[in-house]
């Protein structure tokens, strides 16, 4: 069956008409995205949900939705989306944050020229009848400093059109690179550093408790007499009331905001003051973009539904089409071995230690450790899956580490998963052979070699003789039939291990005469996804 999408907000024709190229069923209607009573009627019918802006995806409308995998949102912007809860009902949200790059770094340059030269005042003026030349008198933008706050898509694209200009750029970010900022042709400086030196100060950072009121009053009395700022990226980054006091008392000589703290912006301390430039968030409103943004949603959305690749999402990791089918197999195994452990282990865990060794450890790990999660949480909760297992983790407390090694062993690459209780250290190792299909290759420490069926019996006991025979018989005698019996020990008389493959259930009545035998401590049975 088709997964189905639908559309609640404006896209193009030839957006829409990806889904259905990529066979994907669409259900086109635009003017859901302000009728919440019809959008929570039928929701539940979906596994994915295109939208832009209109539209708001609340705590209800994602609990009403009980087959939706996907939103997409057409725009770098998901506000409108309550990413916590569609996080705990597993859904993956996706934004399109490349789309409208160049347009909100061309306008960021645009309201830079406009403050440069009080272009919007000079206008109003020259419109009304007044020939006030000696009023707008303005700055050039050649020569001077830029100070770059955010050096990422779109900062880039700005530091790009600055050099052009032949202005000096300077860029504050921390995870900009000496290397990179060399390559972009920037000089790379701590935040104080760009507050003092630059003449034009831009933004270009998401909002996060790190950045918000970045530039506070605090920060704004460090600044360069006769600065100014330009904000084309979220509302809040700076604090309005301080820098109209300083645009007020002349140490700011202008600014030119395209966000505000409150949206939409009825009213701001920078309204009416001189030389502020304001626009109603223009940054990605061309019609490039709003095409570009909505081909992208529908390219990501058809791709995650039809093959399994993830790009863009906010709350789970990414997977390239290409190397999806690469990393499906190892995704399986992952899920597997998390599996085992939780449907073995009885006792809280408290930390859970993930190894992977040799190619694994090239992989996008990520994602192979959201399905490790994943499976680990599945006996207790039955519909988690990789958005939501590690925010489940996260919240019980439980203490995550990721090891990363060259191959050390025979095998190219495996995974092995260890978790720690009060009480006990559990572990379980696997690979992946050349059919795709994971192998279990070590339990507690002690090495085998053993498919991984749907219905399986893990058994540990003490290594006496004639334990093959005595499990053999009991399964035989219940009429199980063993597709695979592999076995396993620390040492002559020490601790052992048997891992059966069989083709149906165990009921409790045959659990309960293996455990009978004095030398069976534990019978599990085990039950694992592996279509």
């Amino acid at each position: 069956m088709a997964p189905r999408v639908l559309v609640s907000d404006e896209l193009s024709e030839t957006a829409v008409q990806i889904f259905r190229d990529r066979g994907v069923e669409v259900d086109f209607q635009p003017q859901l995205g302000k009728d919440k009573d019809k959008l929570l009627e039928i929701i539940g019918n979906y596994d994915g949900l295109a939208i832009r802006s209109a539209t708001k995806v609340t705590e209800k409308i994602i609990a009403a939705a009980t087959n939706l995998k996907v939103v997409g949102r057409a725009g770098i912007g998901v506000d409108n989306v309550d990413i916590p809860a569609a996080s705990r009902r597993g859904i993956i949200v996706m934004n399109t944050p490349f789309g409208n790059s160049i347009t909100t770094a061309e306008h960021a340059i645009a309201l830079m020229f406009a403050v440069a030269r009080q272009l919007p005042a000079a206008d109003t003026s020259t419109q009304a009848g007044k020939w006030e030349k000696s009023k707008f008198m303005g700055v050039e933008i050649t020569g001077k400093t830029l100070g770059v706050i955010g050096a990422g898509n779109i900062g880039s694209i700005v530091c790009s059109r600055a050099i052009g200009l032949k202005m000096h750029v300077i860029a504050y970010d921390p995870f900009l690179s000496k290397e990179r900022a060399e390559e972009m042709g920037v000089t790379k400086v701590e935040l104080e550093e760009l507050l003092a030196q630059a003449d034009f100060i831009t933004l270009h950072v998401p909002m996060t408790d790190k950045t918000r009121g970045i530039l506070n009053a605090e920060a704004i009395a460090k600044t360069k007499p006769g600065v100014r700022i330009i904000n084309c990226a979220r509302g809040g980054l700076v604090d309005e009331a301080a820098l109209a006091d300083a645009i007020r008392s002349g140490h700011v000589a202008g600014a030119a905001f395209d966000v505000f703290e409150v949206e939409p912006a009825k009213e701001s301390p920078l309204f009416g003051l001189p030389n502020v430039v304001c626009t109603p968030h223009l940054g990605a409103s061309t019609t490039e973009a709003q095409e570009n943004v909505a081909l992208q949603v529908a390219e990501q959305m058809a791709d995650y539904l039809v093959k399994g690749a993830v790009s863009n999402a906010i709350n789970m990791p990414s997977i390239t089409a290409e190397e999806a089918p690469i990393l499906k197999p190892f995704i399986r195994l992952a899920d597997v071995l998390g599996a085992f452990v939780g449907q073995v282990t009885e006792e809280p865990i408290k930390e859970i230690e993930i190894l992977y060794d040799g190619v694994t450890a090239g992989m996008n790990t990520k994602a192979l450790t959201s399905a490790l999660l994943a499976g680990l949480i599945r006996s207790q909760v039955s519909d988690v899956n990789m958005v939501s297992a590690p925010i489940m983790i996260k919240e019980k407390g439980i203490i995550l580490a990721e090891v990363k090694r060259d191959k050390t062993g025979v095998f190219d690459g495996y995974i092995k998963l260890t978790v720690k209780t009060d009480n006990m250290t559990r572990s379980v190792a696997g690979t992946v052979f050349s059919d795709g299909k994971p192998r279990f290759i070590q339990i507690k420490g002690i090495n085998l070699d053993a498919d991984v069926g749907s219905h399986m019996i893990y058994v540990t006991n003490t290594d006496v003789p004639g334990m093959i025979g005595f499990i053999g018989t009991t399964l035989g005698a219940a009429n199980v039939n063993i597709a695979n019996f592999q076995l396993g020990r620390d040492k002559q008389g020490g601790d052992a291990i048997a891992l059966l493959y069989v083709d149906g259930p165990i009921s409790d009545e045959v659990l309960a005469k293996l455990t009978a035998h004095a030398a069976i401590r534990q019978a599990k049975p085990l039950a694992f996804n592996v279509e």
